[in-house]
């Protein structure tokens, strides 16, 4: 390691000092150099545009990003910057928060002999962490981009694991020629869990996964597979976000390129607050799950501190709600364009949530055949069990 070694050491101890990190997974982070798996260019943000950050030029900038606390860009707009002068417009790939690598892996019940496969090889960072705890025979990964596959396959040969197996292809048809696996670890978000996750762990197996939505990133879903070929779990955490699989990609558009001055909205009132929309993470899940493709931004009103709005926006539909706070009221304007309305949809979701007893998060229940993913109350929870079910795209 570098210079910079005491840095990772001492984020590392910390991680193990706040539970985050066992003492197995411990010694296999402080195993593996992490700036092994960072490209010699990595991107920083300048204000709402990515721009290269190089080794070459910033080196101790650049180590000092390599062995931080925070996710390093190492790709964007799928490797074609999209900016004007090289820059990047959205971030397309990255090497994880070390805290949350230590969450998936620690909620993966990974141990020594299993056989693992990895949704996403991206900087092949993960992978390492897998093939020195587990031995690198026992884990597979793949990776849809061919140039970051064949940089990650790079650098683990670089490390001395080599005998990772890294696959070319798209992550959500997985790899049945491997298949069964002990896990399925994905680092790449699924609003829809594929089925063939399912398919190729065995009975008794885990699939692990980020999952979200376009209201609400929600967090890490653990799936256990059941005897039948069904797999049932829960959120076991709800305060990270991924990238989604590149064929699940949200589409979220800027409210400047989705509203227009020609738009017509039609107008209503209500007397439901957004702050109860936007702010408790219980109620967004329960509409993420109710409102598919809508997802809202706050925006303040120029000039005025007193006054704000959210909007309520689907780029698919092209349909967009606004609720307008203005103080001393109770009651609030809402305008809305487009086939959906966005606002009317959220607000009855919203109070079925309410209706139910306001379950949380862990009282939803994930279930994947294949037929398709259902997100609904556990039984046991107030209210039954109204949900949502989605099937896959034909």
């Amino acid at each position: 390691m570098t210079a910079t070694a005491p840095l990772w050491t001492g984020l590392v101890e910390g991680l193990a000092e706040q539970g985050v990190l066992s003492q197995q997974w411990r010694a296999t982070f402080l195993a593996v150099p992490r700036e092994l798996f960072i490209p010699e260019v990595i991107w920083r943000y300048a204000g709402d545009e990515l721009v290269p950050l190089r080794r070459g030029d910033e080196p101790q900038e650049w180590l000092r990003r390599a062995y931080g606390p925070r996710y390093v860009v190492t790709q964007v707009d799928d490797g074609s910057p999209a900016g004007p002068e090289g820059r990047g417009r959205v971030a397309t790939s990255s090497a994880s928060r070390p805290d949350i690598v230590a969450l998936m892996l620690e909620a993966g019940h990974v141990e020594p002999g299993m056989r693992v496969l990895e949704i996403g090889t991206g900087t092949g960072y993960t992978a390492a962490l897998l093939a020195e705890h587990l031995g690198a025979r026992n884990v597979t990964s793949i990776e849809i981009d061919p140039d970051l596959a064949a940089r990650a396959r790079a650098a683990l040969e670089r490390a001395g694991y080599r005998e990772v197996t890294v696959i070319i292809g798209d992550g959500a048809r997985g790899y049945p020629g491997g298949a069964p696996f002990d896990r399925v670890l994905s680092t790449v978000a699924a609003p829809q869990v594929p089925y063939a996750w399912v398919a190729q762990a065995r009975r008794g197996g885990l699939v692990i996964t980020p999952w979200g939505s376009a209201y609400k990133p929600a967090g890490l879903l653990s799936l256990t597979v059941g005897p039948e070929g069904a797999a049932t779990g829960g959120l076991v955490n709800t305060t990270i976000s991924f990238m989604e699989l590149r064929d699940q990609r949200i589409p979220r558009a800027a409210i400047t390129d989705l509203v227009r001055e020609t738009d017509t909205p039609e107008r209503s009132h209500t007397d439901l607050h957004a702050s109860h929309l936007c702010n408790d993470d219980d109620a967004l899940f329960a509409i993420a799950i109710q409102v598919p493709g809508c997802h809202w931004e706050h925006e303040h009103t120029t000039g005025d501190d007193d006054r704000w709005c959210v909007w309520f926006l689907d780029a698919t539909t092209r349909s967009w709600a606004r609720f307008d706070y203005q103080p001393d009221t109770r009651r609030w304007p809402i305008p809305q364009f487009g086939p959906r309305r966005l606002f009317d949809e959220v607000a009855a979701a919203y109070h079925r949530w309410d209706h139910a007893g306001r379950p949380p998060v862990a009282r939803w229940r994930f279930t994947v055949t294949p037929d398709g993913q259902r997100v609904e109350l556990a039984d046991d929870a107030p209210g039954g069990k109204a949900g949502a079910s989605r099937r896959p795209p034909d």
